[in-house]
């Protein structure tokens, strides 16, 4: 078995929430070794968030295979020492503290990078590192909310949020493409980078079509639910038995099959109102009663059957409990297990796959369980381990090793 590509990295990251844990992840999958640092005694906030998944949270389920936690107060001196070791053996260093708090740590960009000229630093804030908007909360939805997703996002009724966090997941990817290309960079230039990224600048990126759309056609594409601003037909139909299938018709040779083998009114094609694609748009309410006559008529199977013989894009409108067990997940072995402190848990594989190679699935740690192990590494011994622990107020309980807090 080839190594993974990423085997022989390590990565330590000052890390919380979503978008953070996202980017490390996703290098812990491709092979480098991830040391996460965590309060003592709370650790990552995102393990709070709920206890849905025999007691864990799911975010923190979600996003926390496959690394080492060690706790650190690094308001201790201790912490702050241990942590500068930490750092000092490792190729990435990944922070999203609040603005300003990695300075104060002794953790700032421009400290770390010239005492380590070869390491590899990634900062996520919400809203950068300047500007009026700097020292602002940046949760997800207030970023939404900034970016003008929220505009644009639900029904004509209301603008909804979506369903889950993508201002924190864009930034995620963009960290960990950051970070790949950084890595890269150093294997021909032998120095390290500094990569900025915040939620904010990632989702306008992600807000490219609608700005343009506003900026150029005078108006924001309207809240459309699972319809589209400037396509149709587009969206969530029903059959007669209640089954609910999306389609998407982007052209007009689909646009003529969806015509004449899924509805078999081959007139509407030439209807003034729906010749073309911004005229079905405009007359989007009308299409829609003309499908919905036709549909109203079909079950699902008679629907769906009618669809893959006009070769017409579509979909089911699956819920969230149904998906762990698409039967292409299941086909292609996409479902595996992790373990976790409350034993295996289902777990969907990474989505960059590489022939030959088997990512990484680790289990998912407790607060702070390789703590003693790291600072063994890092040449400490035990009865610093005892003084460090009580100094920092730790309570290591269960914590892999024969290290324990004295009283």
């Amino acid at each position: 078995m080839n190594p993974l590509p990423l085997a022989g990295v390590t990565v330590v990251s000052c890390e919380q929430a979503v978008a953070a844990p996202l980017a490390t992840r996703q290098l812990a999958d491709l092979g480098a070794r991830v040391i996460k640092v965590e309060r003592p005694g709370s650790g990552d906030f995102a393990r709070a968030y709920d206890e849905t998944v025999r007691g864990l949270s799911s975010h923190f389920v979600w996003l926390n295979r496959s690394k080492e936690s060690i706790a650190l107060d690094l308001k201790q001196d201790f912490g702050k020492e241990v942590m500068q070791r930490l750092v000092a053996e490792a190729d990435v260093f990944v922070q999203n503290f609040a603005p300003g708090a990695a300075e104060r740590l002794g953790l700032g960009t421009a400290t770390l990078r010239a005492r380590h000229p070869r390491l590899i630093t990634c900062s996520i804030s919400g809203y950068g590192a300047s500007g009026p908007y700097r020292n602002a909360k940046a949760y997800d939805l207030l970023i939404q909310a900034e970016a003008g997703l929220l505009s644009v996002t639900g029904s004509a009724d209301a603008p909804a949020k979506s369903g889950i966090p993508v201002a924190d997941i864009g930034a995620g990817m963009y960290a960990f493409s950051g970070i790949l290309s950084a890595l890269y960079e150093r294997e021909k230039t032998g120095e390290g980078t500094s990569v900025e990224v915040s939620l904010l600048d990632s989702m306008v990126e992600w807000m490219g079509y609608p700005l343009y759309y506003a900026a150029y056609g005078g108006v924001a594409p309207a809240r459309a639910g699972t319809s589209h601003a400037a396509i149709a037909p587009y969206g969530t139909f029903s059959a007669q038995d209640g089954t609910e299938v999306v389609l998407a018709v982007q052209n007009e040779r689909e646009w003529r099959s969806f015509c004449e083998q899924v509805l078999q009114r081959p007139e509407l094609t030439e209807d003034v109102r729906f010749v073309r694609g911004s005229e079905r748009v405009a007359h989007r309410g009308e299409l829609e009663s003309e499908i919905a006559s036709v549909l109203n008529s079909l079950t699902g199977e008679e629907l769906e059957r009618r669809l893959s013989a006009g070769n017409i894009a579509h979909a089911r409108q699956r819920e969230v409990r149904d998906v762990i067990e698409h039967p292409q997940l299941v086909a292609r072995g996409r479902i595996t297990s992790v373990e976790s402190p409350v034993g295996e848990l289902n777990a969907v594989l990474p989505a960059i796959t590489m022939p030959g190679r088997t990512l990484r699935m680790g289990p998912i740690p407790t607060i702070g369980q390789h703590t003693c192990a790291i600072l063994s590494e890092l040449g400490y011994n035990e009865d610093v381990y005892h003084r460090a622990t009580c100094q920092a107020g730790c309570e290591y309980k269960g914590v892999v090793g024969s290290v324990r807090p004295v009283s």
